[in-house]
């Protein structure tokens, strides 16, 4: 199946891979630009609707619920599926390690309870939805999450900074992986459930295990040390950026991965970039930033012998 993609948010980290993904496979894709468009004209014709918006944490409370009930209306009379990114935040940290789409939306602190009412409203609609909800971001270039923000951003001097523990596991979700799998079920949108919430398994891992998997990449040693916390719990009462870093932090302490079961009972055939070639290619800016990324890899990063 293809047909129409309206993209919301094409310049942003799942936006821009999500409407590079439908154009390779054949799909009409319309890149919403707010300045020369209206929303509602926008949807008209849709198939597929991704929303890629993501407001600056700060906002999320102010403007998540407008923004939702604006979209479910337009989705609604419109008839297409909207495909949204989800994460782990709705689950709140009092959650199994396992997290599945049946995990109860459990959340106490702000950013979770935004997140958990957006989701709440949608599955309240009579709108057709995909939440296929992944770990943290692996991008292809610096896009400010906390792979290129933080753990990464010393790499080039062999050193990698982890947030948390180094020994708990975390989910990560490659994003032209989870641009894929979008298209692959949107070709699926009749057969899925009006309401669907598919978890992205992604890759899990440690921060010992990323440093491994990362010395393999670059071929070099890398020394591996912990975050402080401290500036960012200093500055939040006055930085509301950083307070809300501060209050995602337990996702660092806690052990999470996402089940993938229902993922691969509609999708059986896919299969994930293998890890290294996911890293080289997240890196390619840090370790040799004029060199170009070729098929996942980055040209110049050179391996270990196996």
């Amino acid at each position: 199946m293809t047909g129409n993609a309206l993209i919301l948010g094409p310049t942003g980290r799942f936006g821009r891979h999500a409407a590079a993904a439908f154009e390779a496979s054949g799909w009409t894709v319309t890149r919403f630009d707010r300045a020369t468009g209206t929303l509602r004209d926008a949807c008209r014709g849709a198939d597929i609707i991704v929303n890629g918006w993501n407001p600056p944490y700060p906002r999320w409370q102010a403007e998540l619920p407008g923004q939702t009930a604006e979209l479910i209306k337009l989705a609604e009379a419109s008839g297409a599926r909207v495909i949204l990114p989800g994460n782990v935040y709705p689950f709140g940290a009092a959650a199994p390690a396992r997290l599945a789409a049946e995990v109860p939306h459990a959340a106490t602190n702000p950013l979770g309870r935004a997140r958990a009412e957006m989701e709440a409203a949608w599955a309240g609609s009579t709108a057709r939805v995909l939440i296929l909800r992944c770990g943290d971001f692996l991008d292809t270039e610096a896009s400010g999450n906390w792979f290129d923000k933080i753990l990464t951003a010393r790499l080039a001097g062999g050193r990698l900074t982890y947030p948390g523990p180094t020994d708990i596991p975390h989910a990560w979700a490659y994003l032209p992986d989870v641009a894929r799998a979008a298209v692959a079920l949107a070709a699926q949108a009749d057969k899925l459930p009006r309401f669907a919430d598919i978890p992205f398994p992604g890759y899990t891992l440690t921060g010992t295990e990323m440093r491994a998997a990362l010395e393999k990449v670059t071929g070099r040693e890398i020394r591996l040390s912990r975050m402080s916390w401290l500036p960012l719990r200093l500055a939040a009462p006055v930085w509301p950026l950083g307070r809300h870093l501060v209050e995602m932090s337990y996702l660092w302490r806690k052990p999470h991965s996402l089940d993938g079961t229902a993922f691969r009972g509609w999708l059986p055939e896919f299969h994930d970039t293998p890890l290294e070639e996911a890293l080289a290619s997240a890196i390619h800016h840090q370790v040799n930033p004029d060199k170009a990324v070729a098929g996942g890899r980055a040209r110049g990063v050179e391996r270990r012998p196996a």
